[in-house]
C-alpha cells in the first residue's frame, strides 16, 4: 500500500485551506475603483476618459489617505486572510492601450498595482462599441504582455463587448471561456478575473463565468448578486476630486461595506436583472 510523506500531507491541506479561503463568499464589499481611459482628451461624451493629471491626483488622494491601490487578485487574497485593510482595489475597463502610456507609470510611482480587462477578441482593435466618441486603441498582445510583466493583473472582459443578457449559450461560452483561454495562453498565468461588459448580468451570466473558472467578477453597482461574481465597484470620473472621491468611499462603506447592506441587496433576489449601464 503507497504510504504518504506526513509532509506532503500537511502541504496539501493547507494548500485546500487557502483555496477554500480564496474562494470563499464575500461578506462584505471592499472599495473598488473603476477607470477606463487615462489619457488627454477634447471630447468625451461617455465620460469614459480621465487626463493623466487627474489620474494621478487621484493615486495621491490614495496615499494621502494611507489606502494602497492594489489589484483584484491581491485584493480579494488579502481580505481573505484578514490583511485587507488600507486597500483598494484599482480596475480598468476595456484594455485601453492608454495603459501602458499614462496610467502604468503613475502606478509604479506610487507602488501600486491594478487588474485591466482586456478584450480577447479585440486585442490591437479600436473601441467600436463607444460610437459616436473618439476612436481609442485597445492594447495589443504584446502590450497585454508588458502590463503582466509589470505587475498588472491581466482579467478577462469577454470577448468583444456584448451585453451578455443578450448572448445564447454558444455566444456565452466563447465570451467567458474561450476568452480566457486566449489571455491565458497569451501571458502564460491563471485568469482569475472577469468583469461584465456594461455591467449587464443576471442569475445565468453569473453562473456561466463561475462555472468558465474565474474565481471572482466585477460588476457595475450593487446588485441583486452581490458577491464574489459580482463585486460592486464605484465609478470615478475626471472631475472627481479629493472631496467628492472622499464622498465616494464614505458611501461606498455604508452601501456595500457592511454586512446589513450586502444582506439588504440578497434579500432583493427577486427583483430581477442587474443591467446597470457603464461603458
Amino acid at each position: 500500500m503507497a504510504t504518504t510523506d506526513p509532509g506532503e500531507g500537511a502541504d496539501m491541506t493547507a494548500s485546500t485551506s487557502e483555496g477554500s479561503a480564496k474562494s470563499a463568499e464575500l461578506a462584505t464589499m471592499p472599495l473598488v475603483l473603476m477607470y477606463h481611459s487615462v489619457s488627454p482628451y477634447d471630447e468625451d461624451p461617455y465620460q469614459v476618459t480621465m487626463t493623466p493629471e487627474r489620474f494621478e491626483r487621484q493615486m495621491r488622494w490614495l496615499r494621502g489617505r494611507g489606502l494602497r491601490g492594489v489589484s483584484m487578485a491581491e485584493l480579494l487574497s488579502a481580505k481573505a486572510e484578514g490583511r485587507g485593510r488600507g486597500l483598494v482595489g484599482l480596475t480598468f475597463d476595456d484594455g485601453y492601450q492608454d495603459l501602458v502610456t499614462y496610467a502604468m507609470p503613475v502606478l509604479q510611482r506610487y507602488g501600486f498595482t491594478a487588474t485591466v480587462f482586456v478584450l480577447a477578441g479585440r486585442l490591437g482593435g479600436q473601441d467600436v462599441w463607444n460610437r459616436p466618441s473618439p476612436v481609442k486603441a485597445l492594447l495589443t498582445a504584446d502590450q497585454v504582455c508588458q502590463a503582466a510583466q509589470s505587475g498588472i493583473e491581466i482579467a478577462s472582459h469577454g470577448l468583444d463587448h456584448v451585453s451578455l443578457l443578450e448572448a445564447d449559450d454558444k455566444r456565452l461560452s466563447a465570451e467567458t471561456v474561450r476568452s480566457r483561454a486566449i489571455l491565458q495562453e497569451l501571458i502564460g498565468q491563471q485568469i482569475r478575473g472577469f468583469a461584465y461588459p456594461y455591467g449587464h448580468m443576471d442569475a445565468r451570466v453569473v453562473n456561466a463565468v463561475r462555472a468558465a473558472g474565474y474565481d471572482y467578477a466585477c460588476a457595475g453597482g450593487p446588485s441583486a448578486a452581490i458577491g464574489r461574481h459580482a463585486v460592486p465597484r464605484t465609478c470615478v470620473l475626471d472631475r472627481d476630486s479629493s472631496w467628492r472621491l472622499d464622498a465616494k468611499r464614505i458611501r461606498s462603506g455604508l452601501t456595500v461595506g457592511n454586512r446589513i447592506a450586502v444582506r439588504r441587496h440578497r434579500g432583493n433576489a427577486g427583483s430581477g436583472s442587474s443591467q446597470l449601464k457603464y461603458l
